[in-house]
């Protein structure tokens, strides 16, 4: 599963500089007029009116992609296993480590009510 998102993530990057380029390279409908004028617009590579429509075509095919794999990389975050919050995943650490039988963990000792740490630089809470 870490692969997948990793892929995903690798393409989303990818999807989103591609779009930022393909945007940036179009002309604006402004840009029209000045082709209008003789301003060297025919000498294009792909003629006077061909790269409007395939740079909007290409544009917009890389933008459903990148709608999709969005869409992909939101459904594998919300339904990802594991636990729900920090004190799930201590108490899953702690299991680990009692099922392995190593009783040293890199976790420090739980706070005790009642008892302070003479370890801490702390004063005690009132």
């Amino acid at each position: 599963m870490e692969n997948i998102n990793s892929i995903l993530l690798i393409a989303q990057v990818l999807l989103s500089v591609t779009l930022i380029g393909l945007i940036l390279i179009q002309h604006g409908k402004g840009a029209d007029a000045g082709a209008a004028f003789g301003s060297g617009a025919s000498a294009t590579v792909f003629g006077a009116r061909g790269s409007g429509n395939f740079l909007s075509k290409t544009t917009a095919i890389i933008a459903i992609l990148f709608f999709v794999v969005s869409l992909s990389l939101a459904y594998m975050a919300a339904n990802r296993e594991g636990p729900e919050s920090v004190i799930g995943s201590v108490t899953a650490v702690e299991k680990e480590t009692q099922r392995l039988g190593t009783g040293a963990s890199d976790l420090p000792p739980a706070y005790e009510s009642g008892t302070a740490s003479s370890d801490s630089d702390l004063p005690p809470a009132d």
